[in-house]
């Protein structure tokens, strides 16, 4: 077996996904022993199926977007543990715990502060051909208003090292919050790469907002922000 990621705390957003956050929350702690979930005003069961697969659960008493729960987050984690790294990961199932763990094999040996996942990278993942023109959209958006060049701008699988995470404090609550990170970090001046991931679409993954129209959505998000 593979030994326990001691130095990283894994923080994953929470808001209504009480139907799988509770397999999320164990397939995580098979790599990674601390859980954050940050529950974003979730009206559903979601808070108890989290505690029960051995979380730790921050709550927002209203939904205030994803962006505001992943500082809620980091800044737990940055504040109150002696965490090296951040993992930030998904609550609906398309994230890779495998992906996860080899992103931070690949920050320890290579001296990086920042790995974003890229889906783009290989071929396993295969989003669709309007969601793939969206996304692309997207990327050319952020990597122009960051100075970074990124293949896949909107993956909320990434690593993050603490003196790159202490620097980040997020403001924009929506879809904006991937190219806020990202400017962010990209202003830290700290060594980064992207890493090849696998997101796992499901009919639920897609119902809960993997769909065009949600790329859509981010891309309105970044240009009114």
């Amino acid at each position: 077996m593979p030994e326990p990621i001691r130095d990283a705390v894994v923080v994953v957003p929470l808001y209504n996904e009480e139907q799988v956050i509770g397999d999320v929350v164990t397939d995580l702690h098979r790599r990674f022993p601390t859980v954050v979930c940050i529950d974003d005003g979730s009206t559903d069961g979601s808070i108890e199926v989290a505690r029960r697969a051995g979380a730790l659960v921050l709550e927002h008493a209203v939904n205030l977007g994803q962006g505001a729960a992943l500082q809620t987050g980091m800044s737990y984690a940055w504040r109150h543990t002696d965490a090296r790294y951040v993992v930030t990961f998904d609550a609906d199932g398309q994230h890779q715990v495998d992906d996860a763990a080899d992103m931070i094999d690949r920050a320890r040996e290579k001296n990086l502060a920042i790995v974003f996942g890229s889906r783009f990278l290989d071929d396993r993942t295969d989003p669709g051909f309007m969601k793939k023109l969206v996304l692309a959209a997207a990327v050319r958006v952020t990597n122009a208003t960051t100075g970074l060049r990124l293949t896949d701008a909107h993956n909320g699988l990434r690593v993050i090292r603490r003196d790159a995470g202490e620097q980040i404090e997020l403001t924009q609550d929506r879809m904006a919050h991937a190219s806020e990170i990202v400017a962010d970090l990209g202003k830290t001046g700290l060594p980064w790469a992207e890493h090849p991931v696998h997101v796992l679409y499901t009919d639920y993954s897609r119902a809960k907002g993997q769909s065009v129209l949600n790329g859509v959505n981010i891309l309105v998000d970044l240009l009114f922000h």
